[in-house]
């Protein structure tokens, strides 16, 4: 592995870290990792960056240090081989997901679905979505033998969605993405894409029933982000009690800007990452609150846009992917959703705000509004758990000849 350039250049990485802010701490990690990278790349029959992390994998050390190596060694890949420098997103020389396995009739499908869908005018994200899952739809064929979409046969198609007992093994949305794929590819193959699009199994789109906050759960939640005593944050209570009194999406939270909240009409403005559409909220008293204390005793105070801050230098935006840590903080200090299997995103906030609108009668079309959803149709998730409205639906069963015993507990 050739380190010359890296050996030449590295004072300018280093030069830009310390610019940016990072920690003298953080920036002596990257040079040590450096200096020895050089030293050793002599010694080694290293092929390239991810060889360099295989040497540390071999030393059996404990998970969260390589996965602060792996993430080092992925910022020093990047400024070595492309020029650049470190942004406080992960870097990776990783190949990842089904895509680099796929041999080049398949990838090009990939490629050529990709192009077609942005050209109208999918979002970025749902492009990834989509093209993730039908790679492991492509993936799961070529493991089977099948390199070649014209040898795509019933019974491969079939064995993806069904296992031989009978047993479900793929749902509605992976023959939904697979789906999109072969239909935007027809031009490249039509007979090929057509004949799979006819083999993939019938699916039935279904919803899992979400999992709901409860009064008792509302309410420790409440003194959490009341309770000064307790590891939270002032940014980890601002941006609780937005979820909790707004209902917005993570997203929507961890790009605020200064500008989303006006002092002066009590008012929250933003536009939803998820449909483009502007936003007008009222501003909460116990928000507006919460908002100002972090803004005058913890944000950090430099020339940014961005409402919530990262903590630790450099001082950049929040990344939406840390809203999960802050609510999954928060129920932490809650004593609320420990276990693996229970929800602990901000969605459930959402959820819960729908929830208790609907039960106080306010109809789906103004909570549509009030959750910035495009159609009213969106508010139908939220139905199984009105649970003050199914309970109206319930049938008396006072003429039914059923003796009191059977509801008795004993």
């Amino acid at each position: 592995m050739n380190v010359e350039n890296l050996k030449n250049n590295y004072p300018k990485l280093l030069s830009h870290m310390e610019d940016s802010g990072y920690s003298k701490g953080y920036i002596y990690t990257f040079r040590r990792e450096i200096q020895w990278i050089i030293s050793e790349a002599g010694l080694r029959s290293w092929e390239c960056y991810g060889d360099v992390y295989r040497d540390y994998q071999a030393n059996s050390s404990p998970h969260d240090i390589l996965e602060k190596k792996h993430a080092i060694i992925g910022a020093i890949e990047q400024f070595d081989l492309h020029s650049r420098y470190p942004d406080s997103k992960w870097h990776s020389f990783k190949a990842r997901g089904s895509y680099p396995k796929l041999v080049p009739e398949f990838r090009s499908l990939i490629d050529y679905y990709g192009k077609v869908a942005r050209e109208r005018g999918k979002k970025e994200s749902t492009v990834y979505m989509e093209s993730h899952t039908a790679s492991n739809f492509l993936f799961s064929l070529q493991e089977a033998g099948i390199n070649h979409l014209d040898d795509v046969t019933e019974e491969a198609v079939v064995s993806l969605f069904v296992s031989q007992d009978g047993k479900r093994l793929k749902g509605h949305i992976y023959r939904k993405c697979a789906s999109a794929l072969l239909k935007a590819c027809i031009p490249l193959n039509p007979d090929a894409c057509r004949k799979v699009v006819s083999l993939l199994p019938a699916t039935r789109h279904t919803r899992k029933n979400l999992q709901y906050l409860t009064p008792e759960e509302v309410q420790r939640v409440h003194n959490a982000l009341d309770d000064m005593s307790n590891t939270l944050t002032l940014c980890d209570r601002a941006i609780g009690k937005l979820a909790l009194y707004t209902g917005l999406r993570g997203c929507d939270i961890a790009t605020m800007k200064l500008i989303s909240v006006d002092w002066d009409c009590d008012i929250i403005r933003i536009n939803q990452q998820k449909t483009g559409n502007p936003l007008e909220l009222p501003l909460a008293a116990t928000v507006g609150n919460a908002i100002y204390d972090y803004l005058t005793n913890e944000r950090p105070s430099v020339e940014n846009p961005s409402l919530f801050l990262s903590l630790i230098g450099p001082y950049r935006g929040m990344d939406p992917n840390n809203m999960w840590n802050v609510s999954a903080r928060i129920m932490k200090a809650a004593g609320i959703r420990q276990l693996k299997s229970e929800r602990k995103g901000f969605h459930i906030f959402r959820h819960h705000l729908a929830t208790t609108l609907l039960g106080n009668g306010v109809t789906q079309v103004v909570i549509s509004c009030i959750l910035g959803h495009s159609s009213p149709a969106s508010t139908e998730t939220y139905l199984s758990a009105d649970f003050v409205h199914l309970k109206a639906c319930a049938l008396d069963i006072s003429r039914f000849p059923v003796l009191e015993e059977v509801f008795e507990v004993e």
